[in-house]
C-alpha cells in the first residue's frame, strides 16, 4: 500500500499554494466562510457552473485550473446535494469525492469543510477526512515500476479547515483508528496467497497485540487436542499449518459476557480434490475476507477503546489438492461431537466456521454471535454485490445489522432458514453433509449447518462474497478488496453495546 495522505487540521485560512476544495449546494449556494475565502474568486464558480453544466448535485464536481485572484493551482467545487439531508456516511463519501478530485501531482490540498448552511461540525469533519483516507488507498507494493497517475495524491498533504480544531483531532483520533482498520483488512484480503498463508495471516493478527488486545494462536497439536477435526480435515492437504486465533478486547465490565465476531479465513481455496475450474481461480486469495473484516474490526474497537468486551476469533487453513487431503464421502467428527459426511470438498468454509463458532459458544458464552464469510456463489446470485446476506436466529440482532448498515453503507439483506432447508443437509451416513446436495438454496444450506453448532445464542451469518472481494467501486473504494464489515460491526457495537 502506498503511504496514505496526511491529514491535519486547522483554522479556516486562504491557502496560497496546492489546490483548494469547497463545497456547494445544488443551487450553487457557498457558506459564508467560504464566500469569504475566496473573495473575488467566488464569482468565477457561478460562472464556470454554467459553462460546464455543474448543478451542484451530491458528489458531482466542479474543477477551476489557475483561478484569477488566487495563489492556488486549483479550485474544486464538490456538490453536497441538499445538506440538510445529510447523514454521517455521506460526509464519508463527500470525503472520497473530494479526494478523488486532487490530481496526481498536488503535494498539499486545503479543504474547507463548511456546508453552504454552516460549518460542519467536527464529526462530520472526521467523517469527511476517513473517506479521503479510504479513497486514497492504493494496494500496490508488488509493483516495480508505475504509470502516471498510479499514486493519485495519496501522499499529498491535506489540511482541512474547522471551526472547532482542538475537538476535530479529537475526532480524527477516532475516525483515524477506524481508517486504519479497514485498510489493514483491505491489505489482507489484496496480499497474495504464497505471501499471507494461515502461519503468517495469525503473525499479523498478533500485532493488535500493541494495542492492548490479547492474542492467542491454536496451532495443529492444539486443535488436534481440543477435537477440531472439521477445521483440520479442511487444511490437511495443505504444506502450510492451519491455526486458529483467539483475539479478545476487555474495554467494558469486568465479567461482562463478550460479544463475539467469528471469521472464516482460508487463505487460498482451490476447492481442494472438488477443484474448482482454473478461470478466476487467483481470486480465492480472497476467500479469507471474514477473517480479515475480524483482525480489523478488533483493531477498531481497541483503537477506540470500545468500551465492550469483545471476542475475535478465526480459522485460518489453505484448502489444496494432496494425497493427504479430505476426500468426498469422508466423514469428520466435529469439536461439537456432531459428525458431517464431506460431498464436496469445496463446501469448506462452513466446515472451519463450525468447530470455531463451538469453540467460541462453549468457551466464552457470548451475548451473540456473528460470523463472516465469503461462504456461497449462491448468494451473488441472489443479492449481487450491493447487500450480504443475513441469517439469523434472533429478530432483535438481524433488525440491529440492518440498521447499523444502512447507517454505514454496508448493507445486509436477511435470507430466511427453516426446517425444510435443514432437512436438505441431513445424511444418510452421518449427522448431517456439507452440502445441500443441488443447485438449490446453496447460501442458506451452508447457514442451515453453521446453526446447527450456535445452540440458543443468539447468532448471525454474514455471507460476504459478494461484497468483500471484488468489491464494487465507490466514492471510497478503489480496491478489489473494499475491507467491508469493519465499519458495519463497529458501528453495531458502538450504537446498541456500549451502552
Amino acid at each position: 500500500m502506498a503511504d496514505g495522505p496526511t491529514i491535519g487540521f486547522a483554522p479556516f485560512a486562504t491557502p496560497t499554494s496546492g489546490v483548494l476544495v469547497v463545497f456547494c449546494d445544488e443551487a450553487l449556494r457557498l457558506g459564508p466562510v467560504t464566500r469569504r475565502l475566496l473573495g473575488a474568486a467566488a464569482a468565477l464558480v457561478a460562472r464556470a457552473a454554467a459553462a460546464d453544466r455543474f448543478k451542484g448535485k451530491s458528489l458531482t464536481a466542479l474543477d477551476l485550473v489557475a483561478p484569477a485572484d488566487l495563489k492556488v493551482a486549483r479550485l474544486v467545487v464538490v456538490g453536497c446535494g441538499a445538506p440538510g439531508d445529510m447523514k454521517r456516511r455521506d460526509f464519508v463519501k463527500l470525503g472520497g469525492t473530494a479526494m478523488g478530485r486532487i490530481p496526481a501531482t498536488a503535494t498539499s490540498a486545503t479543504i474547507v469543510a463548511e456546508l453552504p448552511n454552516k460549518a460542519m461540525t467536527p464529526e462530520q469533519a472526521g467523517d469527511l477526512a476517513l473517506g479521503m483516507r479510504l479513497r486514497a488507498y492504493r494496494f500496490d507494493r508488488y509493483k516495480t515500476k508505475r504509470k502516471e497517475g498510479d499514486d493519485k495524491a495519496t501522499a499529498a498533504k491535506i489540511e482541512i479547515g474547522v471551526a472547532d480544531v482542538a475537538r476535530a483531532r479529537k475526532v480524527w483520533g477516532e475516525r483515524g483508528g477506524m481508517a486504519d482498520a479497514v485498510l489493514f483488512a483491505r491489505d489482507l484480503v489484496n496480499e497474495p496467497a504464497n505471501v499471507l498463508y494461515p502461519v503468517e495471516f495469525a503473525r499479523r493478527a498478533g500485532t493488535l497485540k500493541r494495542l492492548g488486545v490479547t492474542v492467542d494462536a491454536f496451532d495443529v497439536a492444539a486443535m488436534k487436542r481440543l477435537g477440531m477435526n472439521a477445521l483440520l480435515g479442511v487444511g490437511q492437504g495443505s504444506a502450510h499449518d492451519s491455526r486458529m486465533v483467539i483475539m479478545r478486547w476487555n474495554g467494558g465490565k469486568k465479567d461482562t459476557a463478550p460479544v463475539a465476531f467469528i471469521g472464516k479465513g482460508v487463505c487460498f481455496d482451490t476447492g481442494g480434490i472438488s477443484i474448482k475450474p482454473a478461470a478466476s481461480m487467483e481470486d480465492m486469495k480472497g476467500d479469507m475476507a471474514g477473517a480479515a473484516c475480524v483482525v480489523g474490526l478488533m483493531q477498531a474497537l481497541a483503537a477506540r477503546k470500545a468500551k465492550v468486551n469483545a471476542v475475535g476469533a478465526i480459522g485460518l487453513v489453505e484448502n489444496m489438492p494432496d494425497g493427504k487431503a479430505q476426500r468426498p464421502g469422508d466423514i469428520v467428527t466435529t469439536m461439537s461431537g456432531q459428525t458431517i459426511e464431506i460431498i464436496n470438498t469445496d463446501a469448506e468454509g462452513r466446515l472451519v466456521l463450525a468447530d470455531v463458532l463451538h469453540y467460541v459458544n462453549t468457551k466464552y458464552k457470548p451475548k451473540f454471535m456473528i460470523d463472516l464469510a465469503t461462504l456461497t456463489g449462491a448468494i451473488m446470485v441472489a443479492l449481487g454485490q450491493e447487500y450480504a446476506g443475513l441469517f439469523t436466529n434472533d429478530d432483535k440482532l438481524a433488525e440491529r445489522l440492518v440498521k447499523a448498515g444502512e447507517a454505514t453503507g454496508e448493507r445486509v439483506w436477511r435470507m430466511p432458514l427453516g426446517p425444510e432447508y435443514d432437512k436438505m443437509i441431513d445424511s444418510k451416513f452421518a449427522d448431517m453433509k456439507n452440502t445441500g446436495g443441488s443447485r438449490w438454496g446453496g447460501a442458506i444450506t451452508a447457514a442451515q449447518l453453521l446453526a446447527r453448532f450456535v445452540g440458543k445464542t443468539p447468532w448471525a451469518h454474514l455471507d460476504i462474497a459478494g461484497t468483500a472481494l471484488g468489491s464494487p467501486q465507490t466514492e471510497i473504494n478503489k480496491s478489489w478488496s473494499a475491507g467491508w464489515g469493519v465499519q458495519l460491526l463497529d458501528r453495531l457495537v458502538e450504537d446498541y453495546y456500549e451502552r
